[in-house]
């Protein structure tokens, strides 16, 4: 039995019909048949009954399911073994990332990443929908803010403060909240399109909630951050995205002497006993780039 061929027969399964597999994994659907019939021939009995619009498994492929799914894993742990102690990084790294820290994040880190390592193929896989790391073969996800309870291990890269942020030329024309309750009166920006609560804490450590209806709604914050800097409005920032812009002139930095509401950054992969060398190593690389451009920015690590 070949590893691949169980690998899509895994694939079949979760996605229900050979079509919905083959564009999972890129493949065209006569390839994910042969495979199935490679491994049907090798095991010398039907593992799908394939007659209806969604596959089912046969007895055969009831009793083949865990055994399959128990050999990848020990396959991959022996490789991630292997990987740790020789240094290599070779293969596929599949990494799922947010639009916001795929360009202000990954791409500036990514040249000398792949230089250092060129036997890696990378791919990266910009998203913000949470997609589910297993049935997409996902390595490694980078992820904003709280993360559901799951079988997911998560490692914590950055605590982030949220900023709010104006343009100079809106605050010109529309007037400067010195105090957070003062934002309703403000066209406010919103990455969700409900309403919600913004926190804060007085410079005397007093807790502050503003109800934010907000009138333009930018699920992306990298997409939000210019329409901020051209004046529509008062948003949230992640720290890190919002820094440079304050620096050089082109937002405002609201309420500096109150405390906000933060959010973590996270790297999460799969539960293995083993982290492969590949996704340990590309982990790494990020937490040492984010840690040295928050300190290039004066942010707290």
């Amino acid at each position: 039995m070949e590893l691949s061929d169980l690998r899509i027969f895994l694939r079949v399964l979760d996605s229900g019909s050979l079509s919905s597999a083959a564009r999972t994994i890129g493949l065209p659907k006569s390839s994910v048949s042969r495979a199935l019939n490679r491994l049907e021939s090798d095991v010398g009995a039907a593992l799908l009954d394939r007659s209806g619009r969604r596959v089912k498994m046969t007895d055969a492929g009831l009793a083949l399911q865990p055994h399959a799914a128990l050999l990848l894993a020990a396959a991959e742990e022996a490789q991630a073994c292997v990987d740790s102690t020789s240094g290599l990084l070779r293969g596929s790294l599949k990494v799922n990332v947010p639009f916001a820290l795929a360009a202000v994040l990954l791409a500036p880190m990514l040249a000398d990443f792949l230089k250092r390592y060129p036997d890696l193929d990378l791919v990266l896989d910009v998203d913000n929908r949470r997609v589910d790391l297993a049935a997409e073969e996902v390595d490694v996800a980078l992820r904003i803010g709280p993360l559901p309870s799951s079988e997911l291990v998560a490692r914590r890269l950055a605590n982030m403060a949220l900023w709010t942020c104006a343009s100079p030329g809106y605050l010109a024309a529309q007037g400067t909240p010195n105090e957070p309750y003062e934002l309703m009166n403000h066209r406010l920006l919103s990455r969700i399109n409900q309403p919600a609560r913004w926190r804060y804490a007085s410079p005397s450590g007093d807790a502050i909630e503003v109800n934010v209806t907000p009138r333009t709604v930018i699920p992306d914050v990298a997409a939000m951050l210019p329409a901020l800097v051209n004046g529509c409005g008062i948003g949230r920032l992640p720290d890190f995205l919002a820094a440079p812009a304050v620096m050089d002139g082109s937002l405002a930095h609201l309420f500096t002497g109150y405390g906000t509401d933060r959010v973590d950054l996270h790297a999460v992969y799969t539960n293995r006993k083993t982290l492969p060398a590949k996704a340990r190593i590309f982990i790494d690389a990020v937490a040492v780039y984010l840690s040295d451009l928050r300190r290039h920015l004066n942010l707290a690590p």
